[in-house]
């Protein structure tokens, strides 16, 4: 007589997928809650906003009135140099006066960075070597009055020049 012992269930399969199952739950779920959680840095929107109910509002002023003077820029980066450039390209700058160029990281908000150009040369300079591993979203505005004008871009990864824009294409009734 052959007697039969049972088999233990750790040594069945399925027990093993269930098990794994569980654990790729709860690991899932404590990533998760890390990345929403997180330091509170994500900020997909660099401007003051008014929220009201689930709709967000920014002042579009500073835009129109760089419509209205028609003001376009050139951001370049020169790596070997060390240094971020800004030549205007249309528009009635006051070339005396120095600019504030915002280089928003897309994601993290803790990267971003905000350069003091000084009037000179053809344009305006500053000594930064920004990363070039990822886009940066750019905004270029007088340093004495943020919310007089604004110039906005896009720099991608790689890429060491940008044509800064206003928002709108012109004047809004």
């Amino acid at each position: 007589m052959d007697e039969q012992r049972p088999d233990s269930p750790w040594r069945q399969p399925v027990v093993w997928l269930m098990v794994a199952l569980v654990a790729a739950a709860v690991a899932g779920g404590v990533v998760m809650v890390r990345v929403a959680g997180g330091d509170g840095s994500v900020d997909a929107v660099p401007d003051d906003v008014q929220r009201t109910g689930q709709a967000q509002q920014a002042d579009l002023g500073p835009d129109e009135r760089a419509a209205a003077r028609k003001l376009s820029a050139l951001a370049r980066i020169d790596a070997k140099g060390g240094f971020v450039e800004v030549v205007p390209v249309g528009g009635d700058f006051d070339r005396e006066a120095p600019l504030r160029l915002r280089l928003h990281h897309p994601l993290r908000a803790s990267e971003d960075q905000v350069l003091e150009l000084a009037p000179g040369g053809a344009g305006w300079r500053a000594d930064a070597r920004p990363a070039g591993d990822h886009d940066w979203n750019l905004q270029l505005e007088p340093a004495a009055d943020a919310d007089a004008w604004r110039l906005r871009g896009r720099l991608p990864r790689g890429q060491l020049a940008v044509l800064l824009h206003p928002a709108l294409d012109g004047p809004q009734p």
